[in-house]
């Protein structure tokens, strides 16, 4: 009985096919608008804060002098503390609201249009709800007023009060992105495995408990990210400052990105205001190296 033979093979085995050049072509419009729309303009920005240009005359290399200026002036500091105390209470409230209604959101309803609804504010604009909460909080005829008249209580300049301004515009903005941030805490509270909160309540473990011991831990990687890029973005609040306070009263609210735009576009030291852009860039790298060197959100418990 004759045995199969094996067909002969010849040449060498098919190589798997290459799709980098398919893949560099869907690429190219990102990598393209990356180039033009950030990486040159950071480099422009680094160079002119070197320089003194005003838009009028050819840049004029100065050195140092834009930092030195920078270093000694009083205002810089003033604005770089007023952008800290915003960047607290706008993360502190705004984080502790979106992990509660995350949490709320998968204990004890899914439902696809709730998520929507607690997303909506994050639609808005920032120049539409700076503008709305401005006719809300007017002292004179703003309705938040009128409230507070009806409880018993005085009115309070929310927007023109030094005491008050700050964590006014922080709740403005907690009320515009903690959905968006709540759903971020959502998502990754959906990665943990039901049978943990099993168990957990097989051994007797209280809903707080469990929240303490489960959720927070295993949840750390997704909210050291969310974090990240909260304070990211709070360090550049603009839209709410230049809208509703324009950096009043006395400077109370003058935040860094607004005082660099009062330099560069008011008085045209476009060198000074780079100098400045430069020093919130690594003053945003150095926070964000921290956050994520301390958080270890580069890692997971439940590896």
């Amino acid at each position: 009985m004759a045995t199969p033979t094996r067909p002969a093979t010849t040449g060498t085995a098919k190589r798997p096919r290459d799709d980098t050049r398919l893949a560099l072509l869907f690429i190219l419009p990102a990598l393209i608008g990356f180039l033009v729309f950030l990486l040159w303009p950071t480099l422009r920005g680094i160079y002119l804060s070197f320089t003194k240009f005003n838009l009028l005359t050819p840049s004029r290399w100065t050195g140092l002098d834009n930092y030195v200026r920078m270093v000694e002036d009083p205002v810089f500091w003033n604005a770089l503390g007023v952008t800290v105390y915003y960047v607290v209470v706008n993360i502190g409230i705004q984080t502790v609201l979106a992990l509660i209604i995350a949490v709320l959101m998968q204990r004890l309803t899914r439902k696809t249009w709730l998520r929507g609804l607690v997303l909506t504010p994050y639609l808005v604009s920032n120049v539409v709800a700076a503008l709305v909460f401005l006719w809300i909080l007017d002292y004179q005829l703003g309705i938040g007023n009128k409230v507070l008249e009806l409880l018993g209580l005085d009115r309070v300049a929310f927007l023109a009060d030094s005491a008050w301004v700050i964590p006014t515009v922080a709740l403005i903005n907690v009320w515009r992105h903690v959905g968006y941030t709540a759903l971020l805490i959502f998502a990754g509270l959906q990665t943990i495995p039901p049978t943990l909160y099993e168990a957990g309540r097989m051994d007797g473990a209280s809903e707080l408990r469990m929240f303490r011991s489960i959720t927070l831990p295993l949840l750390r990687p997704v909210t050291a990210v969310v974090l990240i890029i909260s304070v990211v973005g709070s360090f550049q609040v603009f839209d709410t400052i230049a809208i509703a306070t324009r950096g009043g009263p006395v400077n109370s609210s003058n935040v860094l990105q607004y005082y660099i735009y009062e330099a560069a576009f008011s008085r045209f030291q476009f060198g000074y205001a780079s100098a400045m852009s430069v020093a919130l860039l690594i003053v945003l790298m150095i926070i964000t190296f921290l956050q994520y060197r301390l958080t270890r959100a580069g890692s997971s418990d439940l590896a």
